[in-house]
């Protein structure tokens, strides 16, 4: 039986193909990372089981994979999944919880620090403008107050490294009981209050109907406190164009973002990559030299146990 590797991308496979071999299955790479999705789909057609990232898993892809038993999602998201068509195919999907909450976490607080210090800027003019702050709003934390919107694994470490920095914390999470807000250390709030009083808004949410779009001008125009807006959680949660208009506007004081609207980014997007109060990385906060293997390792974990009949942890469908 044939597993495949979707989505390419990482320097070796060697992880995965040493773990499904040992249970009897053979792995295939698909070496395109961003290919045509009708080769994907001519790729898959004889996989039992496909690991994937960013490929858009639908019905239509799923009708032309009739020997697909399971898909593994590399890393912490699934919207590009659509779980009610493969329970409807009778198809088995996990994706790797908790593997990066340690890196993400640090690297949407290093993007708070670059852009509270203005960093890029001050880099870029410590020729010209040697002794003189980059601009002049640098402030200070301790007398400020974080918004968290997600309070998940990434969402309470950020909290918990957070918590000695600022006055307070306030975060917002419908689905997460109010015990867990109590032992991050934070105050529960409504999305409102968190948007008006928050000098820094970190986003750890998943990407959802309800969350698709939620920094949008409606909820810019609620910041009164012209905040700092970091984005390691799922692109579309922010509307990009809105960010421009805030930043124009003078409406928020900078944006750290890691994941894009769009990905990978176009020229279309230098509108935000460019700007002197965006800090931008390329969606690489999940990486560490630890995580990146944990990921791996846990995927081919996944996959081996959904073929095999087993509940695993990480197990959406």
């Amino acid at each position: 039986m044939k597993i495949g590797v979707l989505d390419s991308g990482y320097n070796s496979y060697s992880i995965e193909q040493q773990h499904v071999k040992k249970y009897g299955f053979e792995l295939e790479v698909f070496e395109e990372h961003f290919g045509d999705l009708a080769e994907k789909i001519e790729f898959s057609s004889d996989k039992t089981g496909l690991f994937i990232r960013q490929t858009e898993i639908d019905k239509t892809f799923l009708d032309q994979c009739p020997k697909l038993k399971a898909i593994v999602r590399y890393g912490i998201g699934y919207d590009n999944i659509n779980l009610e068509e493969a329970k409807a195919h009778n198809i088995k999907v996990a994706n790797v919880q908790g593997y990066a909450t340690n890196c993400v976490s640090e690297h949407a607080q290093a993007l708070m620090f670059a852009c509270l210090r203005s960093l890029p800027k001050g880099e870029l003019d410590i020729h010209s403008r040697f002794g003189k702050p980059p601009v002049p709003d640098i402030f200070e934390l301790h007398d400020k107050t974080l918004g968290i919107i997600g309070l998940g694994r990434i969402g309470s470490r950020f909290a918990s490294s957070c918590r000695p920095l600022f006055k307070r914390i306030l975060a917002v999470d419908p689905y997460i009981p109010f015990v867990r807000f109590k032992k991050a250390g934070v105050i529960r709030s409504e999305l409102n209050k968190l948007l008006t009083e928050s000098h820094v808004i970190s986003i750890h949410c998943n990407l959802t109907m309800e969350t698709n779009h939620l920094i949008n001008r409606d909820t810019i125009r609620l910041m009164k406190n012209r905040p700092i807006i970091i984005n390691t959680a799922r692109g579309p949660v922010m509307n990009e164009k809105d960010i421009l208009w805030a930043l124009k506007k003078n409406r928020i004081h900078s944006a750290g973002i890691d994941v894009w609207e769009n990905e990978p980014i176009t020229s279309k997007q230098r509108f935000l990559t460019d700007h002197s109060r965006v800090v931008s990385t390329g969606h690489y906060a999940w990486y560490s030299d630890n995580s990146s293997l944990e990921l791996q390792k846990r995927a081919a974990e996944n996959m081996v146990g959904l073929l095999k009949g087993k509940i695993v942890m990480d197990q959406l469908v």
